[in-house]
């Protein structure tokens, strides 16, 4: 094995094959950001999301997909540039990998990619324990998201942060007071598109009350407005989004939101707390800026 894989391995305490798994794919995804690195993308796209929460400031949970968005609107950007430059940076770690873009369907502006591996081969790159290959079913395919928005809602600002291993390398992701918008706006849309319920929002807000309240209202009303929203000729204030916010909360199922973030848990228990006069009191500590 990778010397510096097996350093990264070291943070994971793997008792469970779903422990390791999920080991597996967080450094998937962190050789994938030093590949993409290399070939210069974060010139041109910063990382925002989940993954980079936890890449970068340490959310307590697992994060599947990798989310960027372009600093400037581009149509033609392409993920398909980098799939060379990933395969061959997960194959000098000893992973074996395919990276396959989607099309793009024409009126949207996410530009999507699959890192696709056979898991039980990566697994045995990272020497798995005997009895975790022999529960791991040989044909399963673990599978990294990458997800570009190529027409960003403006209205944001960027940094660099460093990933010290598998080695040292730079990271453009957005600052965290829109990043927390970003979160705010998918917790809302989602809400409003089907009534889909994602714990993985509602733990997330959690998280930045608590560790980072600030939130962008100016890049929160762009997103909002991009997707259509938010129409209204007055800009968005801050006691109008308190009342969205109130609105969504009340409708939330909370048993769905557990049920969806559960998986992603090391320890579930804290969701016993989980209520609706929980997030209601929470919101309320939101900072804008």
């Amino acid at each position: 094995m990778n010397i510096l894989i097996d350093q990264m391995l070291r943070k994971y305490s793997r008792q469970s094959l779903e422990e390791e798994k999920g080991a597996l794919r967080e450094i998937l995804q962190e050789v994938a950001l030093l590949g993409l690195w290399r070939s210069k993308f974060f010139e041109k796209a910063a990382f925002y999301g989940g993954t980079a929460l936890r890449i970068l400031y340490g959310l307590d949970r697992f994060s599947e997909d990798l989310d960027f968005s372009l600093l400037v609107p581009d149509s033609k950007f392409q993920l398909e540039e980098y799939a060379e430059a990933l395969e061959r940076e997960m194959k000098s770690f000893g992973f074996e990998v395919t990276f396959q873009t989607k099309e793009r369907i024409e009126e949207k502006a996410i530009e999507s990619a699959f890192l696709r591996a056979n898991t039980l081969q990566q697994l045995l790159t990272i020497k798995t324990t005997e009895d975790f290959k022999n529960q791991q079913h040989g044909r399963e395919l673990i599978k990294i998201k990458f997800e570009v928005d190529t027409r960003p809602p403006q209205k944001f600002s960027t940094e660099s942060h460093y990933v010290m291993l598998p080695m040292p390398f730079a990271v453009r992701v957005f600052s965290l007071p829109d990043l927390f918008a970003g979160k705010m706006h998918a917790l809302l849309a989602r809400s409003w598109k089907s009534g889909r319920v994602k714990g993985r929002d509602w733990y997330d807000l959690l998280w930045y009350v608590t560790n980072h309240p600030e939130l962008h209202l100016a890049h929160l009303e762009a997103r909002m407005r991009a997707s259509n929203h938010y129409s209204l000729s007055t800009p968005l204030s801050e006691k109008k989004l308190q009342s969205l916010i109130d609105q969504t909360i009340d409708q939330l199922n909370i048993t769905q939101a557990k049920k969806d973030v559960e998986p992603f848990l090391r320890h579930p228990n804290v969701l016993q707390a989980w209520s609706k006069e929980l997030f209601h009191d929470a919101v309320k500590r939101i900072k804008i800026v």
